[in-house]
């Protein structure tokens, strides 16, 4: 039991896991499992509690019975006493000044990575406003490679999302030729099929491996089937890049995705077995989102956010590429507004640094949400500052397939060349080559690529 006496009132807080819902930020998704503070007085009387509790309580108390949850047994099993030690007399307090001290860099964090878990950094990220969130996130560098390479300083890489309603191979072409004239593409070329059929998934991956051998683009490509599907597309000798699943922070939630740690596991090796990186070994992209739990009816009472970061330890074991959250994509149920949208992307994108994944965002809402494009670029902007790995790319920034909105080819066109911002480092030579960039930027001879590449391109599917 936690409590505190605030304004002649005192305030209890059965256990952890309460204090952690009490503590968070509103979201609508916690208002929905009953779990949210009922005033705001309440929310501050728990945040003055959390931010007083030592981080070792953390390690004490399992907010998920480790007997009844294998994340949980994740999560404890891999916990480094060692590097622990380094911060186990910090309370959440005081772990968030270390964190924003200026003398805290990207190599310290680092050294205390492995003693970190996933409850702490939920923790320590709801006694945040979004500036500390960003600075933080800032510091942190996180590389993964495959064909390119992944999350360097100053970089913004863009997946290109060429989703069709019919998975119409032409009409994928031509969205992918569309986001490579942009600059985008180079995280990932990755389709959301519509069916998971296993020839046309066939027929997709093959023509997205064959346009990016024939022009040398040192990027990977991925269709985001479930990963069951993926390793049988490997046993039958599929151009697999990277091994696509979404994945939830409880047992439970991941049962109801149609996965496990094993399962997980057995995709893993199956796509590394393959060795088809050039530079690297990071073999696994996976999808994330506030609210997947819950929805699943599988969160276990605890708050969405603390869900969220538990996934980031799922993830962890298998040393993604690319780690994505669909912030907004669930609906107003779990994040009912654009303030709610931007606080659980900055969240996300912080926690996931933090914890060493290569965090991206789908910088999203449905139209049923109560945002519009205004509050998603101030995300965008907000993200860029802090050093987002990566952010969609989709024509006109509407999925037609998903039906939700996004961030465009354009939006990756102007936060790159607002803050800076570079593509990975052999995707900008590439660019450079097809004389679609110069020095790093767009460079309006966009007829280039299109004159000289479109009609052999769409050849590939015999429809031209």
């Amino acid at each position: 039991m936690y409590k505190i006496n605030l304004s002649n009132r005192t305030y209890d807080f059965y256990n952890l896991k309460t204090l952690l819902a009490k503590a968070s930020p509103l979201k609508s998704g916690d208002e929905l499992a009953g779990i949210a503070s009922e005033t705001e007085e309440e929310r501050i009387a728990a945040k003055l509690v959390l931010a007083d509790l030592p981080l070792s309580q953390f390690l004490k108390e399992e907010i998920i019975p480790y007997d009844e949850d294998e994340v949980t047994r994740l999560i404890f099993d891999s916990h480094n006493k060692e590097s622990f030690k380094q911060i186990s007399s910090f309370t959440v307090g005081e772990f968030r000044e270390w964190l924003l001290n200026e003398k805290t860099t990207n190599k310290k964090i680092s050294e205390i990575r492995s003693g970190l878990i996933p409850e702490m950094v939920s923790a320590v990220s709801k006694l945040m406003r979004l500036s500390d969130l960003i600075s933080v996130a800032k510091k942190i560098e996180v590389i993964t490679k495959f064909r390119n390479t992944i999350g360097l300083k100053n970089r913004l890489s863009v997946r290109l999302q060429p989703n069709h309603p019919t998975d119409d191979v032409k009409g994928i072409l031509a969205s992918t030729i569309d986001g490579l004239l942009y600059g985008a593409g180079d995280a990932v070329i990755g389709v959301n099929p519509v069916t998971e059929n296993f020839n046309k998934l066939y027929e997709i991956l093959q023509t997205l491996d064959f346009v990016r051998e024939t022009y040398s683009i040192p990027t990977q490509t991925c269709v985001l089937n479930h990963i069951t599907t993926g390793i049988d597309l490997i046993e039958k000798k599929t151009p697999v890049d990277l091994l696509f699943q979404s994945i939830g922070g409880t047992e439970k939630t991941n049962s109801g995705f149609g996965v496990s740690l094993s399962i997980l596991k057995e995709g893993y090796e199956a796509a590394l077995s393959l060795n088809r990186g050039t530079i690297g070994k990071n073999v696994m992209y996976f999808e994330t989102g506030q609210g997947s739990s819950l929805s699943a009816e599988a969160h276990h009472s605890v708050d969405q956010q603390t869900c969220e970061v538990r996934a980031y330890a799922v993830a962890k074991e298998f040393f993604p590429l690319l780690v994505n959250t669909v912030v907004g994509f669930i609906g107003p149920e779990y994040l009912y507004n654009g303030k709610q949208i931007t606080r659980a992307g900055l969240e996300d994108h912080f926690c996931g640094k933090l914890l060493g994944l290569p965090m991206g965002c789908d910088i999203c809402y449905t139209n049923h949400a109560e945002a519009d494009g205004d509050d998603m670029d101030s995300l965008l902007t907000l993200l860029g500052a802090a050093g987002c790995t990566y952010i969609m790319g989709i024509p006109g920034a509407d999925d037609i397939m998903l039906n939700y909105q996004s961030t465009s080819f354009h939006d990756a066109v102007y936060v790159r060349n607002l803050l800076g911002l570079k593509p990975a480092p052999e995707f900008e030579v590439w660019l450079e080559e097809m004389e679609i960039l110069k020095k790093g930027f767009p460079k309006g001879k966009k007829e280039i690529l299109w004159n000289k590449k479109i009609e052999t391109l769409f050849q590939i599917t015999g429809k031209s």
